[in-house]
């Protein structure tokens, strides 16, 4: 089953790269309470997640958060090195989550996790963004394919703020 407008999400726990080394980060600390972004890419450094999905949501981080937004994160099942390494290339360590969903749990619990292995690329996430608020979903934009980033890019999410 996949996961829906006016869902709770899934209890999680999280790997993110800080200046002091690994966190864990839970759905608690990141969601509880608070208004969030989260936009999931099928994998750091790929094309479109690096060239276009990412781009636009630090290039627009500050319209999001002028519009009631405490935090965005962005998710990916890769491992916490590979989402660290992915924030200090890109520009985005501190200014947004790099979370790294490593072995799935969470992008499975949602029922949006996909099989890209015709790619190379194994079990991952589909690309979406959703808005969640206190824990559950406001909105959910779910891409038909992974190589794009429009329905679930920046600008739609500006629009449903």
């Amino acid at each position: 089953m996949t996961i829906a407008i006016g869902d709770k999400l899934p209890a999680a726990t999280f790997k993110e790269k800080t200046a002091d080394g690994p966190v864990e980060v839970s759905t608690d600390q990141l969601f509880k309470g608070k208004r969030v972004v989260l936009f999931a890419v099928p994998g750091a450094f790929t094309p479109t997640c690096s060239l276009n999905h990412l781009p636009g949501y630090l290039e627009n981080r500050d319209s999001i958060l002028a519009k009631g937004v405490d935090d965005i994160a962005v998710l990916s099942v890769n491992d916490w090195h590979v989402m660290g390494a992915w924030a200090e290339q890109s520009g985005g360590m501190g200014k947004i989550h790099f979370l790294a969903d490593w072995d799935a749990g969470f992008t499975k619990a949602l029922g949006l996790d996909a099989d890209l292995s015709a790619g190379g690329l194994g079990f991952r996430s589909k690309r979406y963004s959703m808005l969640v608020e206190d824990g559950v979903v406001k909105s959910l934009n779910v891409e038909e394919s992974p190589g794009q980033a429009t329905i679930s890019g920046a600008a739609t999410m500006i629009e449903q703020l």
